[in-house]
């Protein structure tokens, strides 16, 4: 399998409001991609269309080679993770952590009604210790820090053994050196040879990490540029994708944004 991701002329439209407009992008196995944009350029609604819970008003989607209109979305959605600030909210504190990432098995939120074997909790358990969150079992949901939570969350997405792994704002509301812990737990995960086709959406561009190799930039829900993160990441074209003139600076094959007097 090749082909992840295939959108061709996707369009969306809720309602009189365009939300995404004729998007096209194609993500091969193997590749990691970050996907960029301001508040409401459509980042959160391009996942959706990939995991179908929302429907394109025209256009054509292929997920995992599975064409939308000719698959079972319900079993689909069993080969890929995704991470989210909704799904956090839906957690109960009491909750143990080794149960939240079990339940990613299952397809659930936490251990209610769910039947786990010794074997879910064994690959569980080396799950979390590839996401360096193993000391965390037997901790209540309530007493993680949020960057602790977020690896509990992406250790659950893992727990299917998906193809496809969605990243929304993973690092959103972490202190410096948790997001650095993190962005650093998410680049051994994508070195690992058996590492899903992992999409991060982030609003930063500091935290494009060398293994996220290609990019997309969003803006109003059209594709501004995408490609290689050394083609798209450039002065010139963040200058015209903010409209201000800005500068980039790589360091260790991370690209840093500042604004160019």
């Amino acid at each position: 399998m090749t082909n992840v991701i295939d959108l061709q002329d996707v369009s969306w439209r809720r309602a009189q409001e365009t939300i995404l407009s004729e998007i096209n992008w194609h993500v091969e196995k193997g590749e990691h991609w970050a996907i960029l944009g301001l508040n409401g350029s459509g980042k959160t609604s391009l996942l959706n269309i990939v995991t179908g819970y929302a429907w394109p008003t025209s256009g054509h989607v292929q997920i995992l080679n599975q064409p939308f209109g000719r698959t079972d979305i319900r079993e689909l959605r069993k080969s890929i993770g995704w991470v989210s600030s909704s799904l956090q909210e839906r957690i109960k504190g009491s909750e143990l952590a080794e149960n939240i990432v079990v339940s990613g098995q299952y397809a659930s939120i936490g251990l209610a009604y769910e039947s786990p074997t010794q074997e879910d909790f064994d690959k569980a358990f080396q799950i979390m210790e590839k996401m360096r969150c193993h000391h965390l079992a037997g901790r209540t949901y309530q007493t993680c820090s949020q960057g602790e939570r977020q690896k509990l969350l992406i250790a659950r997405g893992l727990m299917a053994s998906p193809d496809l792994l969605l990243l929304d704002e993973s690092t959103s509301g972490l202190d410096f050196i948790a997001r650095e812990e993190l962005l650093s737990t998410i680049q051994q995960l994508m070195r690992q040879d058996d590492a899903p086709t992992i999409i991060f959406v982030t609003h930063h561009i500091e935290e494009v990490l060398p293994e996220f190799s290609r990019t997309l930039l969003l803006i109003d829900g059209t594709v501004f540029a995408s490609g290689t993160s050394q083609d798209v990441l450039t002065a010139e074209s963040l200058s015209r994708f903010f409209a201000i003139p800005v500068q980039i600076d790589w360091h260790h094959g991370r690209p840093w944004l500042s604004r160019q007097d």
